[in-house]
Formats: C-alpha cells, sequence, structure tokens
C-alpha cells in the first residue's frame, strides 16, 4: 500500500476530505488482509472478536455484553454466534432463574482455535510505523471521535 492519493487516483478539495477517505480506505484495506486471513479458519474477523472477548472475560458473558464490547458493532451478532455454536467454538447456557437471558461460553474447541490462530497471525498492519507513530495515529484517531 503506497500513497493514498496516487492509489486511487483522485485530487481532494482539502486534507480534512483527504484524511477521511484515506482513514475509509485504510480500513477496508485491513478488513480485505483480515478476511483472506481468517478464511482458512473458517470464521471471520468478527467472529474472531467474539471469541478473544470471550476467552479474555474468562468466564460466561450475556449476549448484550459481548454485543458491547465488540470492535466492529454488528445487528447480525446473534447470527455470527449461532455459526459459532455450530462449529462448537462457544455454547450457549441458559440462565436458570431467568430463561430469557443467555450466557455464551467459549469451548475447549474455541481455544483451540484461538491458539492455531495466534501462531499463524503475524501480520502487522502498522508495520511501517514506529512505537511512537502509532501512538499518535492512536491519539489521533481517539480525537476524531
Amino acid at each position: 500500500m503506497g500513497d493514498f492519493a496516487k492509489d486511487i487516483n483522485s485530487r481532494f478539495p482539502n486534507n480534512k476530505v483527504k484524511a477521511l477517505l484515506n482513514i475509509i480506505y485504510t480500513a477496508n484495506w485491513i478488513s480485505s488482509a483480515q478476511s483472506t486471513f481468517f478464511k482458512p479458519f473458517g470464521i471471520s474477523s468478527q467472529q474472531f472478536n467474539i471469541l478473544r472477548i470471550l476467552r479474555g472475560a474468562g468466564e460466561s458473558l450475556k449476549v448484550q455484553t459481548i454485543k458491547d464490547r465488540m470492535l466492529e458493532r454488528s445487528p447480525n451478532t446473534t447470527r455470527l454466534m449461532d455459526k459459532l455454536c455450530d462449529k462448537n467454538l462457544i455454547e450457549r447456557i441458559a440462565c436458570p432463574g431467568d430463561r430469557r437471558v443467555v450466557h455464551i461460553n467459549i469451548t475447549d474447541e474455541g481455544l483451540q482455535l484461538l491458539d492455531e490462530i495466534a501462531k499463524e497471525m503475524k501480520e502487522d498492519y502498522l508495520e511501517n510505523l514506529t512505537e511512537d507513530e502509532a501512538s499518535i495515529l492512536s491519539d489521533l484517531l481517539d480525537k476524531v471521535r
């Protein structure tokens, strides 16, 4: 990936428009690379995010808690979890006191998949940045939001 303006062969009315479009372009570039990476594992980047949330929690979580912690909020989170359940990577646990409440737990197979992914995951989308530049970029993105 090179110079954004050259990559899309375009000029911009000002640097704010250029920066906004560059953020969108870069996010799509990263998303595409992640889709390619996760495909052999049979999951999407959003499903990977769900598995990591569950592993990090160290306990079962309510569906809404998982939705709130996701990097990319999705209206189809339940469907994503259905697919993870079908693959036996997570399990649903009904709450005995309230049948409307469902908790989600990562299975041993889910933990094993995360370990397998970790061995292959060497991609560093920000490898061209120094630690200081990455910190500045993160601060600027926080400022945008």
